[in-house]
């Protein structure tokens, strides 16, 4: 039963890393109700998920869930010590908490961009997950993890970038990624710092007409002076003809 789990875990795990580009290690977001479920079926998570996966995992949750987990009170105390030694992910509720479920469903928004598993035994939040392509969905039956096929939803997505109908969000990152390697794509940080560069900077013809009109005031006082010098030497120049003038008279 065990080989056969892993077989369609496998199968599943190819799927996913092959259309949406899931890789190692697997990010698996928790939820309460699947912590309270690994605590009464005695699942050691760390242990029993990278021998299920066959791969490097890494146990996720949010601020949302810890927070909700300390609501519910003693009865959910297991499941929130399991939560509290996982990797918590920054979540878009800093300020104001959200529902578990809700804070999970915004984590895997706009085509599930960082790859997480969902991991949960909230049916509803199941049900929303299935609706949304690209999303790995795990959940424990019997005392076993369980990683589920992908969702109709999924399929037909998978289906609809094959027909190139759409384009995957992975393959958007895998051309972004392209453009900027060859250079057709620049940074928009660095066009920020150019534009900033660019407004901060003074105006060179703005300085070039203040240079011309100090050249000028500069010429003009010159000018000035050498007519002054000129009517200095002028006037000097009568008064000594005048003295030569009385001097032979």
């Amino acid at each position: 039963m065990k080989i056969t789990r892993q077989k369609h875990a496998k199968k599943h795990l190819g799927f996913f890393r092959n259309n949406f580009g899931v890789r190692e290690p697997y990010q698996i977001l928790l939820d309460g109700t699947f912590c309270q479920a690994a605590l009464r079926g005695r699942i050691q998570l760390r242990e029993q998920l990278p021998r299920y996966l066959m791969a490097e995992t890494q146990l996720c949750t949010t601020r949302c869930v810890l927070k909700e987990l300390e609501t519910l009170g003693k009865d959910l105390y297991g499941a929130k010590l399991i939560a509290q030694k996982c990797q918590v992910r920054n979540c878009p509720h800093f300020k104001n908490a959200v529902s578990g479920s809700e804070c999970l469903l915004s984590m895997v928004e706009d085509g599930n961009p960082h790859h997480y598993f969902l991991a949960t035994q909230d049916q509803n939040l199941s049900m929303k997950v299935k609706k949304k392509p690209g999303i790995p969905l795990m959940f424990i039956i019997q005392n076993t993890i369980v990683l589920d096929k992908p969702s109709p939803k999924t399929i037909a997505f998978v289906k609809a970038v094959e027909s190139g109908q759409l384009v995957s969000v992975h393959e958007k990152q895998s051309i972004k990624q392209l453009k900027e390697e060859q250079g057709l794509v620049k940074d928009p940080e660095q066009r920020r710092r150019k534009k900033h560069k660019k407004v901060s900077g003074p105006n060179p013809l703005s300085c070039l007409k203040k240079k011309k009109k100090t050249q000028d005031t500069n010429s003009s006082a010159s000018e000035k002076k050498r007519k002054r010098k000129r009517i200095r030497n002028r006037s000097t120049s009568k008064v000594l003809s005048e003295k030569q003038n009385a001097e032979g008279q």
